[in-house]
């Protein structure tokens, strides 16, 4: 198969999903190695911005997807008279950052960093279909955990989670050092002018 014909299958591909497809599901498809796929994916990324196209591709960590470019957002907005997405609250933005940096989280956890109830933002997050669920934690109540999806990325402009800035963790898994008591000479040395 011709690099030309590669890639518009996979145009082809991406714009009838409509949503993220997995490189290795197009490597299937056109059946040639994921690094083929993705070398051709990136020289058609290319082109389409050299060539200041009103679609985009836009990759999601192992997957790709077809998008409008976003100096056509006004047309699009206007065109199809989509709504912008609802703004996310002070506490939503908390809970979807302490999701995004610990993922997967539980609410207990986003709760004990917050300090305060999360039902209500994690809630919301999922309706907004920013989180989502991704198993259980294997203790007593077997809690949800929580992760990201390809819309938290595509919403915030990020390829992959490993585009997210540098914060410093918490663990709260370690206990705070306490000073050991002496034998009171060090309280002697601190007392003394």
């Amino acid at each position: 198969m011709e690099s030309n014909e590669i890639q518009r299958a996979l145009m082809a591909i991406l714009f009838a999903a409509g949503e993220p497809v997995e490189a290795k599901r197009l490597a299937a498809a056109l059946e040639l190695d994921e690094d083929e796929i993705h070398q051709e994916l990136q020289a058609l990324m290319d082109m389409l911005s050299y060539e200041r196209s009103g679609i985009r591709i836009i990759r999601l960590e192992s997957a790709y997807q077809m998008c409008s470019s976003a100096e056509m957002a006004p047309y699009v907005t206007k065109a199809l008279e989509t709504r912008k997405p609802p703004k996310l609250s002070a506490s939503q933005l908390e809970a979807l950052t302490i999701i995004a940096y610990y993922q997967p989280a539980t609410k207990a956890y986003v709760e004990q960093l917050r300090g305060v109830d999360s039902s209500y933002s994690i809630s919301a997050l999922l309706t907004k279909k920013l989180i989502e669920e991704c198993g259980r934690l294997n203790v007593p109540g077997r809690p949800i955990l929580y992760r990201t999806t390809p819309d938290f990325l595509r919403t915030f402009g990020l390829s992959s989670l490993e585009e997210l800035p540098e914060i410093e963790k918490i663990n709260l898994q370690k206990k705070p050092e306490i000073p050991q008591e002496g034998n009171g000479e060090s309280e002697e040395k601190e007392s003394a002018p």
